[in-house]
């Protein structure tokens, strides 16, 4: 399943400032019409998954823009809705809405989530997920996307919410090398989803493209569940000045050697297009 790319990276893109702390979150509420444009444009390249515009949504980023609890919930929600208006309007019904949960650390909007240990419990990031995931769940998304984890507490708070809710999510860290970011070995990282069924799949992404052969290989002997893999363009965020800095690493190449370890979603991250996308389909295509 070919999985989309960056869509902060492709509303950017479009023109549009993606500045402030919400991101591509603000336009949940400014330019709906753009999220709507970004995720057919994915869709149009070959993506079978859209990936909703809610990875730094949360009650509080939206609360420090003065928007209220019930408006909050309500762009959450829309999230979903938009990702299955392009779906609709390209006529691709069969294509899955993943509804991005990002983590704890993309709310700071200073780049905490390439480290982790926020110094915050188990049970205070479960607190912290529960409401908006909660609200997004009523949206009725096919898949929830756990995504750019950086430590194992932050996997265990929310594979616990998905296991109580009941809902098919996908648990996907964000990797240095064979370790989390927060300097976890992946084998322990990815225990945490191995005996839960509603995590339907395990994975890596927003990290260097290098870095995910040998992860995939872990995932799939650790969990024999389905791997899912959406590496970066190999640059490295700078969260202090919002920059994308260093050369980018991005070769489709690689994608039939991810796919022979079991990877059986694979997109892009930030700074992976539409063209790219279209290049990884053909990859997957392609005998191996």
């Amino acid at each position: 399943m070919i999985a989309d790319g960056g869509l902060a990276t492709e509303l950017e893109a479009r023109g549009n400032d993606l500045s402030d702390d919400l991101r591509s979150a603000r336009l949940l509420a400014d330019a709906p019409e753009e999220i709507i444009a970004a995720h057919a444009a994915f869709f149009r390249a070959g993506a079978q998954v859209a990936t909703t515009a809610s990875y730094q949504a949360s009650f509080d980023g939206f609360a420090a823009r003065g928007i209220d609890r019930s408006q909050s919930a309500l762009l959450m929600r829309r999230s979903v809705e938009l990702a299955r208006a392009a779906r609709t309007a390209l006529g691709v019904d069969g294509r899955w809405v993943a509804a991005s949960i990002g983590p704890y650390g993309a709310a700071l909007a200073n780049g905490e989530e390439y480290r982790g240990r926020y110094g915050l419990s188990v049970g205070a990031l479960a607190a912290w997920h529960r409401p908006r995931m909660e609200v997004i769940l009523e949206a009725e998304p096919d898949v929830l996307a756990v995504e750019t984890v950086p430590d194992i507490d932050e996997a265990e708070a929310v594979v616990g919410l998905v296991r109580e809710f009941g809902v098919p999510a996908w648990l996907s860290y964000t990797i240095d090398g064979m370790t989390t970011r927060a300097g976890q070995p992946l084998a322990d990282a990815f225990a945490v989803a191995a005996g839960v069924p509603e995590i339907v799949a395990v994975g890596v992404n927003c990290c260097a493209p290098g870095d995910v052969l040998a992860a995939v290989t872990v995932a799939a002997e650790v969990t024999g569940k389905p791997v899912v893999v959406y590496p970066n363009s190999g640059e490295v965020w700078d969260g202090p000045r919002r920059i994308w800095t260093g050369t980018s690493s991005w070769d489709a190449h690689l994608v039939p050697q991810w796919v022979a370890a079991g990877a059986r979603i694979v997109g892009g991250c930030c700074r992976v297009r539409p063209s790219d996308v279209t290049r990884i389909a053909a990859a997957v295509a392609q005998p191996f």
